[in-house]
């Protein structure tokens, strides 16, 4: 068996082998040369990540509606594969997606200067750096300061992010860039607010440039929003938010549960949660939690303030999703609807399955193309108990 990239089903190919091993499962290959296409292709909106050169764009050559399609099949099949769910599965563009191709979606890159100091990007499964000339996927704002253009240290790790009506900023190897040099001062700009609407709600957060936040510059809305559709009405409840990072969703969650409800938030990582206490640092309802989910489920970072119960749960865990123990402990809280955001459809089916096993059905499931020229896709799922 061999996989190979760059191609479309149906079509006759010409191909090169990547990887082989006489003792592999299957081998991989990629391919340079189309001799029968597929209605589906279109011209690469990235020939720089086409065959032979950089991950982060393998659907640059597949039309924007065939690329939701096929996610859209990805999640189906792995939820009927490992939840035994046969369910229809739409996936939704982002705001303004269509209008730009699937381009100038990222507010967030990471490049790392190669041998000669030319900014790239690594190829698919290697460490070889690949130079490049454009990133079509970047803001406009982050495309702006061509940054492929300039010479850098070889092998320095350069981060650039641009919020939505902020200005960018420059990390290089970690430190604050201002004007092509590094800013070493006790109080160089180093975090970056983002700003999020919800009807006539505007949220402003404080984050760690280099710290997780949605790299889609719609993604904050549409999940914040899809989440709060999903719970339903939550005035005056406990919600859980697990996975809550610097607290995109607690913010929204505090002000739908209201001053007589409770948001407890639960993060692993420590400069996430230090983020999290400065943005809810105004909303006495919500009780911030440091340390891994499934620890703080079971009491055994800080039990002098055990979860306890929720009248819902909201989880954002990483691509692995959040696994038999962590699925185990929610249930034993008991929660009457369980929102779900998940990166990973594979993961999500699994936890799904484990719900399902604790009581929890599949109500309602939304997906959305959320990294377009890319296999990813992000979905919303709720479930309620039985």
């Amino acid at each position: 068996m061999v996989f190979v990239r760059h191609t479309l089903p149906g079509e006759r190919v010409r191909v090169r082998l990547t990887e082989t091993a006489a003792d592999a499962s299957f081998w991989r290959a990629d391919a340079v040369e189309v001799l029968e296409a597929s209605p589906d292709r279109v011209p690469s909106a990235w020939p720089e990540a086409g065959p032979g050169g950089v991950g982060g764009g393998e659907l640059a050559h597949v039309a924007l509606p065939a690329q939701r399609a096929w996610k859209a099949a990805v999640v189906a099949e792995q939820l009927q594969r490992l939840a035994k769910l046969d369910r229809q599965v739409v996936v939704e563009a982002a705001p303004g997606d269509d209008e730009r191709g699937g381009l100038g979606w990222r507010t967030r890159i990471d490049l790392v200067a190669d041998p000669s100091g030319r900014a790239g990007m690594l190829g698919h499964r290697s460490h070889t750096v690949h130079p490049l000339t454009t990133m079509p996927l970047a803001s406009e704002a982050i495309a702006d300061l061509d940054l492929w253009a300039r010479t850098w240290r070889p092998g320095a790790r350069i981060e650039a992010v641009a919020p939505v009506g902020e200005a960018p900023l420059v990390l290089v190897d970690g430190v604050p860039h201002v004007g092509g040099r590094a800013d070493t001062r006790p109080n160089a700009r180093s975090t970056v607010r983002e700003h999020l609407r919800l009807g006539d709600r505007e949220y402003t957060y404080r984050v760690a440039a280099d710290g997780f936040w949605q790299v889609h510059r719609q993604a904050p809305g549409v999940l914040a929003r899809a989440v709060l559709d999903g719970l339903g009405d939550v005035d005056g409840a406990t919600v859980l938010d697990l996975y809550a990072g610097a607290g995109l969703f607690t913010l929204p969650l505090a002000d739908a549960v209201g001053s007589t409800g409770e948001v407890v938030s639960v993060e692993g990582d420590e400069r996430a949660v230090r983020d999290a206490r400065r943005n809810v640092h105004d909303r006495p309802q919500v009780e911030l939690h440091a340390g891994e989910v499934a620890r703080v489920l079971s009491g055994a970072v800080d039990a002098d303030s055990d979860v306890v119960h929720a009248d819902a749960v909201v989880l954002d865990p990483p691509r692995v999703g959040a696994g038999r123990k962590v699925v185990a402990a929610i249930a034993e809280l008991r929660p009457e609807r369980i929102v779900y955001v998940a990166c990973d459809p594979a993961a999500l089916a699994r936890d799904v399955s484990y719900l399902g096993e604790a009581g929890y059905a599949l109500s309602g499931l939304r997906a959305f193309d959320l990294f377009p020229m890319t296999h990813h896709v992000e979905c919303v799922a709720v479930l309620e108990r039985g």
